[in-house]
């Protein structure tokens, strides 16, 4: 079995640049990995979900299973994602053997302050909408086996460092 880490957050959170930093880490290690993005897996799958709530959740969940059919090859899996659903990061948890959930929060002044997309100036000023966390909610993520407090006082690679001892280092001891 490969390990599935589970690299959330909110938009601009960092889940992008820790989840690479963490499969980089895993490659140097020699396991098989791959890495995956939610954004790159929404055009994979043709773009033919939107952003509503239920296209959000069906979205979520074709990750959760891609997740698991790669892990079950014994293959470890590093997805960054915004997985904004209790309901998805429990059905892992129940289904997925070596699921690890690292939650990157950042305080929102932060989040607001990087803005790479422009999402939130965009919501701020009425351009765009269903933006998670601000006009869609995003149900904290209550049973992490990491939280990264990701404010930018630490440099990325420190923190996929702390990252792989927290939680890739258990997987490995499973073998």
């Amino acid at each position: 079995m490969g390990g599935v880490y589970w690299v959330t957050g909110l938009s601009g959170a960092g889940k992008t640049t820790l989840g690479r930093l963490l499969f980089e880490r895993l490659k140097q290690d020699k396991r098989q990995a791959v890495y995956l993005d939610g954004d790159i897996l929404r055009e994979i799958f043709g773009n033919d979900l939107g952003y509503s709530q239920e296209d959000r959740r069906k979205s979520a969940m074709r990750n959760s299973r891609l997740c698991k059919a790669l892990s079950d090859q014994g293959i470890d899996v590093t997805i960054a994602t915004i997985s904004m659903f209790h309901s998805c990061r429990d059905w892992n948890r129940a289904n997925i053997p070596g699921y690890r959930e690292i939650y990157i929060r950042v305080p929102w002044e932060v989040l607001r302050q990087r803005d790479q997309k422009g999402l939130y100036s965009g919501a701020d000023k009425g351009e765009v909408a269903h933006v998670v966390g601000f006009d869609i909610p995003f149900e904290e993520p209550q049973n992490s086996d990491l939280i990264i407090d990701n404010d930018g006082s630490v440099s990325p690679e420190e923190l996929a460092d702390h990252i792989y001892q927290s939680v890739a280092i258990l997987n490995y001891d499973k073998g």
